[in-house]
Parts: C-alpha cells; structure tokens; sequence
C-alpha cells in the first residue's frame, strides 16, 4: 500500500541528515565544510533520482517504475498508480469508442460527424459506400469539397436542417439519398445519409398505378354510357348502329372484365403464400396450347412464329402459374411487333437448367424503360398499347409467378432490332418426362 509522506516526516528526515553533519563538522572544527559537502551529496543524489525518473517516462518501455530510494520510493509508487488509473480509465474509453463505432458500423445507414466547417471528423462505411468517399484519405476535408451539388452546398451552408434533403447520389445518377443533419455538442454535426430510391420509386408506381387504372377502367366505362345516351327509351335505333354499338359495348365490357380478372388475380398471387411445388407441369404439351392460340391472335398480324420445345422436359411448379407467366411473353410478342415479323419460342436447357425464351424482330424497347416494364400498367406508348389489346398488368403478373417459382424476368433489347424475354429454372426443378418409344 502506497504510505504518504507528510511535511513533518520530510522535515523530521532533513533534520536527522543536517544535525549528524553539524556535529561532526564542530568536532572536526569545519562544520561549513561538511554542511557544504552533505547538501551537494544531497542534491545529486536527488538530481539522480530526478534522472531515473525521467529516463523511466520518457527513454524506457518498462511498465514498473525503477526501485526509488528514501522518498522517492513514494513518488514512483504515486506517478505509477496514477498511471495504472489513466490506463484503466484510456481503456474504458475506447472501449466505449470501440462500441460506438461497431454500432455506427451496424447502422444501415452512412453516418457521418462533422466539425461546424464540415470538416469530416468520423464516418462509417455505408457511407463511403453511399458517397463515394475515400477514407482516411478524405479524413480532414470538407464534405462541400467533395460533393459538389449546388443543393446540397446550399442546404449545408444554410444551416437550417429541419427538413432533410433529397440528393442525386454523387456515384450513381440513378439512386436518390436522403440526407438529415443534426447539430450537437459545441460545433459539431451528424449527418445521416439513407438510400431512398426504392421508396421513391414505389411512390412513383403507387401514383402511376391509381392514374392508370383509373383511365383504364373509366374508358370502356365512356364508351358505353355514350352509346346508351344516343339511344332513346321510344325508338330503336336503326339495325346498322344498333349492331355496330352493341358490338362495341361487348367489347369494351370484355376488357373491363378481363381487366377487373388481372387485378384480382396479380392480387390473389402477391398476397398468397408460397404454393406447394408438387405438381409435375407437362410444359411441351402447354406450349403447343399456347402456340395454337397464338396462331388464332396471329390472324391479322402474319408474323412467323418458330417454335422449339424439348419435350423432355417438364417442371414442378403451379400449371395456371406457369401458363399465365408462358403465354403473356408469347402474346406480347403478337401483339408488340409490326406485321409480318418473326418471333422464335424456345423451350431448352442451359448450363444451369432449363430456359424459356420469346425473341422477336420488332421495334425494340429504349433502356430508360426497360427497368419499369414490370410495373402494373407501364406503357412504353400508351396510343400504340391501347391499340393492340394489351391492359398492361401481363409482364407485373409474369414477374410474381416467377418470384414464387424461384425465377425472375430477363428482358433483352434494341431499338430498332427487337427483343428477348426470357426466364430460366434450376436443376432442381427440372423433372424429366418418360418418352414413350414406337416399335
């Protein structure tokens, strides 16, 4: 246990060293003498310890101090307990530090802290990811100095961060950040940064759908009720316009009811679990149902339409599923490409299964809307969809099947050249069928 010394114990020890002195030195007759020679020992040996200590703080790695002597034995014992406290307590800090950074870390969102300048003092590495930064290099710089955005130079400079910001990311022109600034402590601020672009685009498609399908159905809708208002309660009307208005009607209440069909049945599939794949779908067989319909919807368009199918192969899976999900990419291609094409339907196994294929030779599909053809109700050209029949939910309705057949939609295209559609499943659902031989 560390013993402190006290005032009276240091004066107790200066005594009991200068009084022997004294005395001797009267008895030799030079006590100035000895007086002199005992403070000059006295004081290097003192700056002795002086040395040892500093080599010990300064020089040497030692963890224990050197072995003190008189009283200085207590003042490395006291510097060594003092540092054993600052020790402890350095440890605690960073482990809190190491804490906070492994939950910043966990965060999915870039989190960032900033000096009042914007000087990046800490960041985690969602958002090096989110924003393209390079860290430890850009340790030090100002954020404004690396992203150079008008609106967000601005909304950093203005210092009013109630609202967050919605940014372009700077990596990714396509991807939307979000942006929320809170100050805190003397002249710091955290930023935290999330990818909102999916949100958005969800809100772009919930728009767009209650848009769509409210024109969608609100048309046939128009149609009928003005051909019911030329009709008076007193007089038919004559046979050529009563048969041509009827005719029209019918139509109009078919693709409002195959219409109303789609919703429920794209529904039905999004809100269902995931079926039970017991079910040994003959595909070769659903195929050439699908390719006689398509010739009976090929009647006015005269496209040539090839079909290759390897009938040994079928799949495990929901039939109406899968016959939903075949025919919309075989009808689309009737539908879509200008009279007289080719459109090839190919049924084969791959590398990694088997694949289905649609390609045609049509107008082709510009990239910008490639991404959003899934969406309910996308149109490409609305005058030219509306034209062909299509109610635009066929390829929304393709991509939920596939998701709970453990599949997704590959859409390949040109302007000006055409396009492919295709889905593929693995080995494991592949079950092979038993051709029967002729002898």
């Amino acid at each position: 246990m560390l013993r402190i010394v006290s005032k009276q114990e240091l004066v107790k020890r200066l005594f009991g060293y200068f009084i022997p002195l004294t005395l001797i030195g009267v008895l030799l007759g030079a006590p100035f003498l000895l007086l002199w020679l005992g403070t000059l020992s006295l004081l290097v040996w003192n700056y002795r310890q002086l040395f040892r200590l500093s080599d010990w703080l300064t020089e040497q790695r030692k963890y224990y101090p050197p072995e003190g002597e008189g009283v200085w034995e207590q003042v490395f014992e006291g510097i060594y307990r003092l540092q054993q406290r600052n020790r402890r307590k350095r440890n605690e800090l960073a482990d809190v530090i190491r804490r906070f950074r492994e939950g910043a870390e966990a965060v999915p969102d870039g989190v960032l802290v900033l000096q009042d300048d914007l000087a990046i003092v800490w960041c985690n590495k969602e958002s090096i990811a989110l924003l393209g930064l390079q860290w430890p290099l850009d340790h030090g710089q100002r954020l404004d100095n690396l992203i150079r955005r008008p609106d967000f130079i601005n909304y950093m400079r203005s210092k009013e961060y109630l609202e967050p910001l919605e940014l372009q990311s700077p990596i990714d022109a396509h991807s939307v950040l979000e942006v929320r600034v809170t100050p805190y402590a003397a002249s710091q601020l955290m930023m935290v940064v999330r990818d909102v672009t999916l949100i958005k685009q969800l809100e772009e498609m919930r728009r767009d759908f209650i848009a769509n399908v409210s024109h969608e159905l609100r048309t046939p809708l128009t149609v009928m009720s003005g051909y019911l208002e030329m009709f008076d309660p007193d007089m038919a009307p004559p046979p050529a316009m009563w048969g041509k208005a009827q005719q029209t009607m019918l139509e109009q209440c078919k693709r409002m009811a195959s219409l109303v069909e789609q919703l429920l049945a794209l529904a039905r599939i999004e809100n269902s679990d995931k079926p039970d794949f017991e079910e040994e779908v003959d595909i070769s067989d659903m195929l050439m149902n699908i390719y006689r319909e398509a010739e009976q919807l090929n009647q006015e368009k005269h496209h040539s339409i090839e079909l290759n199918v390897d009938e040994s192969i079928n799949i495990i899976g929901k039939e109406q599923e899968l016959r939903s999900a075949f025919s919309n990419l075989v009808f689309n291609a009737i539908r879509y490409t200008p009279e007289g094409g080719e459109i090839i339907i190919t049924w084969q196994k791959n590398g990694r299964g088997v694949e289905f294929s649609v390609e045609d030779n049509g107008d082709g599909i510009a990239p910008e809307h490639i991404h959003r053809l899934t969406e309910r109700f996308y149109r490409v050209d609305q005058a030219r969809s509306r034209d062909t029949g299509g109610s635009g939910l066929g390829l929304a309705i393709t991509k939920h099947v596939l998701s709970r057949h453990d599949s997704h939609l590959n859409i390949s295209s040109k302007v000006g050249e055409g396009s492919v559609f295709s889905f593929s499943f693995s080995n494991e659902r592949i079950k092979n069928k038993k051709l029967e031989t002729e002898f």
